[in-house]
């Protein structure tokens, strides 16, 4: 739980009443995770913001909501929830609003009347009750903007008929991606996080043979060398998967600009424990893919007991965001690492 929720947001959850792997119960994350952070850089800067800003992409994540299934934070307390489904992503970037001006309106209505319910708040209320009319005015700027201009690349054809069910993951890692590749070649977001299931997730990839769930196979002890066989196979799996995706950046042109997508763009793949069986947080694995940061790629580097929330600064300093701590202070010591 703390894995999954901590991963993008360097910083502990905060004190609340979910009961995870450890004695002692705790909440949401207690801050932004670091693609809402790009993101609302990205959109502050005329040059850099586009409809979306960001998209958060599911594969077959449970339709609840904990920490487990969460790690993208919009601030404290606020967890962003993936879609999951194609068909929603689909909708949500391509869909037709017949009744758009109506909505239009009626969203004008609701923000006079937030104006008028904070002059009877308190101080604290009065800060909800802010990011609630923000999520107003994003949503009316991108109704009104929506079909401004017209697309850069045809909205993509997908597949009818594919439900979000554990045997369908291969299919849906496909649309998701396509679906994805397609918005950043149309320059609908600059940001986007596409979460595998969950934490504790027990999917079974029996489309390689393998029966038992994913988390079972984690928590076998290291000697059990049938199930690291089959952990390796799942990793070799999704690491396709990735490569799939770094082909299709690869094969479309950057939006006014030199090269590919996958010149311009950094994939980061990576996992919330650094070791299943021992649920260690030290030494999580990240896998940095794409020429989108000029940071220094094709090594292995090693870091010995660096937070990770250096990486995080990293990434913003690369982008011309530059971060002075990011998530949890003491753990920013150091400054950003050194990847370029």
């Amino acid at each position: 739980m703390r894995g999954m929720s901590c991963l993008l947001t360097a910083i502990e959850l905060l004190p609340g009443n979910i009961q995870g792997g450890s004695d002692t119960p705790a909440g949401w994350a207690g801050g932004i995770s670091i693609d809402q952070e790009l993101k609302n850089f990205f959109q502050s800067r005329p040059e850099t913001r586009t409809r979306f800003g960001s998209l958060e992409l599911g594969v077959d994540v449970p339709n609840r909501a904990d920490p487990w299934t969460r790690w993208t934070y919009a601030g404290s307390n606020q967890p962003v929830a993936p879609l999951s489904d194609p068909y929603q992503v689909f909708e949500k970037l391509y869909g037709q609003m017949t009744d758009r001006d109506s909505l239009v309106s009626v969203l004008d209505v609701v923000t006079q009347d937030l104006r008028q319910l904070a002059r009877q708040l308190e101080a604290a209320d009065r800060t909800l009750l802010d990011q609630h009319a923000t999520f107003v005015r994003e949503m009316e700027q991108a109704l009104r903007t929506a079909d401004r201009e017209p697309l850069a690349h045809p909205v993509p054809v997908i597949e009818p008929g594919v439900r979000s069910q554990n045997d369908e993951i291969p299919r849906l890692f496909e649309l998701q991606t396509d679906l994805l590749v397609n918005a950043f070649a149309n320059d609908l977001a600059r940001v986007a996080t596409l979460q595998f299931t969950n934490s504790v997730g027990q999917a079974r990839f029996r489309w390689l043979g393998i029966e038992e769930g994913h988390h079972s196979l984690s928590h076998d002890p290291d000697l059990n060398t049938d199930s690291q066989e089959k952990l390796v196979k799942i990793n070799a799996w999704l690491c396709e998967q990735l490569a799939a995706l770094a082909r299709k950046l690869d094969a479309l042109p950057e939006p006014g600009g030199d090269g590919t997508l996958l010149d311009h763009t950094t994939l980061i793949w990576t996992n919330e424990l650094g070791k299943g069986n021992s649920h260690t947080l030290d030494n999580i694995p990240f896998v940095l893919v794409g020429g989108g940061l000029s940071f220094k790629l094709g090594q292995s580097l090693r870091f010995e007991r660096a937070a990770h929330n250096r990486l995080w600064l990293a990434l913003a300093h690369a982008v011309g965001h530059p971060l002075e701590t990011f998530g949890n202070r003491t753990h920013s010591e150091g400054g950003p690492l050194t990847l370029a």
